[in-house]
């Protein structure tokens, strides 16, 4: 069992950072790929970005490719994901989950919500124009 709290969401001027933070339970932590997805109001959710389990790979969603950059200290069971240059379409409920590595890290797998065993409660990401 993988229990995960997300935390760092707040609002933020558009071109403004911030950096969420993705807190794991679990000896294990370091056996599963974490991803990132986002729900707007009134839109389904979506995928954001990825991260295998070392840490040296990442997918992200061609809306945030060079703005956003996923990264995780396995020591401290915690993943990140630093946002850059946000901008008001950024304004979401961010969730990270976690899926069982030994699915592969292939782009088709992790940017597939139900892939992922665990979730965590969200967090909300508001940018204001």
């Amino acid at each position: 069992q993988v229990q995960l709290v997300e935390s760092g969401g707040g609002l933020v001027q558009a071109g403004g950072s911030l950096r969420l933070s993705c807190a794991a339970s679990g000896r294990t932590f370091n056996m599963y790929n974490v991803g990132w997805f986002r729900q707007a109001p009134g839109k389904e959710r979506e995928f954001v970005a990825a991260i295998n389990r070392s840490g040296g790979s990442t997918y992200y969603t061609d809306a945030v490719k060079g703005r956003f950059t996923g990264s995780r200290d396995n020591a401290k069971n915690t993943v990140y994901l630093q946002m850059n240059s946000l901008k008001p379409e950024d304004t979401a409920i961010y969730y990270c989950c976690a899926a069982d590595s030994t699915l592969g890290f292939f782009q088709a797998v992790v940017t597939t919500a139900r892939q992922y065993d665990y979730w965590g409660q969200g967090t909300q990401v508001t940018v204001s124009s």
